[in-house]
Formats: structure tokens, C-alpha cells, sequence
């Protein structure tokens, strides 16, 4: 398959959250504690909710909470450090 490599800047972001869906895509990002982290997950999952609620809005800090799908469980990814995001056989790089 084809990759096509975009540059692309984190405002394009709820063009991203509606194109992907609930679809799988995965993402390389770097973590709070400076490593760089590749994570195959999607956006919407349900199923896993326990009930509780976040302490903090993820959009004021301008995060995203996704399911990772190997881990089977929430993760949150913070929009300013993401380098690479791979969907329907693209890559978009940040």
C-alpha cells in the first residue's frame, strides 16, 4: 500500500476525530516523560467505561482520550506532541 506523507498542523484536528471515527489508526507520540510511544487505537470506544469521571476538561488541555487497542484500555494523548498519524493508508506527520 501506498504511504503518502502530509505536513499538517494540530488545529486540523476535528477534521481528523471526523474522518477517523471509530475506525483504527495508529499514532506515534512522544509522553510526558520525553519517550516516544507508537499506539494502534481508535476514537469511541464504549464498551470498557466504568463510570467515573475525568478531573479535567481534555479539551482545554488540548488532549485526546482514545482506546488502545493492545492494551485494552484509555489512554490519553496530548495533541501538541504527536508526530505521526497513520489511517486508510496514509501518513500524516506533524
Amino acid at each position: 500500500m501506498l504511504q503518502v506523507q502530509k505536513k499538517i498542523n494540530s488545529e486540523n484536528v476535528n477534521m481528523f476525530k471526523q474522518a477517523l471515527g471509530d475506525k483504527f489508526f495508529s499514532v506515534k507520540f512522544v509522553k510526558k516523560d520525553g519517550t516516544l510511544r507508537k499506539m494502534q487505537c481508535r476514537l469511541g470506544v464504549k464498551k470498557h467505561l466504568k463510570g467515573g469521571e475525568l478531573k479535567h476538561d481534555p479539551k482545554e488541555l488540548n488532549h485526546l482520550t482514545v482506546f488502545d487497542v493492545q492494551k485494552k484500555a484509555y489512554r490519553t494523548i496530548n495533541l501538541n506532541t504527536i508526530k505521526e498519524l497513520s489511517f486508510k493508508g496514509n501518513v500524516y506527520t506533524f
